[in-house]
């Protein structure tokens, strides 16, 4: 599947995430690199299969395996972290201030420029919907010199590809019961 694709799939009712999908994707305050690395994080954080192979192909050709494979990192060292820091600040308790005794060596070494990484944490921490690392990933890539825009443009990243998640499934869902009522 292409973007292309992806775009032909949004109903009428979605038309506003079909012309952002093209513009969130283009460089910005954010390099190529940046922009496909938060982009195939952030797929890959919605779990949808057709979303993940559509931007996968792309960042396939825009990436070099290395940043690829950060990218994914991202996604799943991100997948365990949000729900880890979630419930800490969720519960209010002393979990924050107790070892976490999770593997995170890839946060420290990601093969990648350190910002990107964070970028990518950043956007992904925004799908789940983590607080807390959220404001630590921000707090990092700025410290770092990124720009306010540089990490708005990578939640604006996150924010298109679940909203394209979200209407992929709803209208696969709503395909399967009109099958069904046939």
């Amino acid at each position: 599947m292409s973007i292309d694709a992806l775009k032909g799939r949004m109903p009428a009712y979605a038309k506003d995430i079909k012309l952002n999908i093209s513009n969130v994707l283009q460089p910005g305050a954010l390099n190529e690199q940046q922009v496909w690395g938060a982009a195939l994080a952030s797929a890959i954080a919605t779990r949808n299969a057709e979303l993940i192979q559509a931007i996968g192909a792309e960042a396939a050709q825009r990436l070099s395996p290395e940043a690829a494979e950060a990218a994914k990192t991202a996604a799943a060292i991100m997948a365990m972290n949000n729900v880890y820091y979630r419930f800490g600040h969720l519960t209010g308790g002393d979990y924050l201030s107790m070892p976490a005794r999770l593997r995170m060596n890839a946060i420290a070494n990601p093969g990648v420029d350190k910002v990107d990484f964070e970028l990518w944490s950043l956007a992904v921490s925004a799908v789940n919907g983590c607080g807390l690392c959220l404001k630590s990933h921000e707090k990092e890539v700025v410290g770092k010199g990124a720009t306010k825009e540089a990490v708005q443009d990578a939640a604006r990243i996150a924010a298109v590809l679940q909203a394209v998640a979200t209407v992929l499934e709803a209208e696969d869902a709503l395909a399967g019961e009109a099958r069904a009522a046939a």
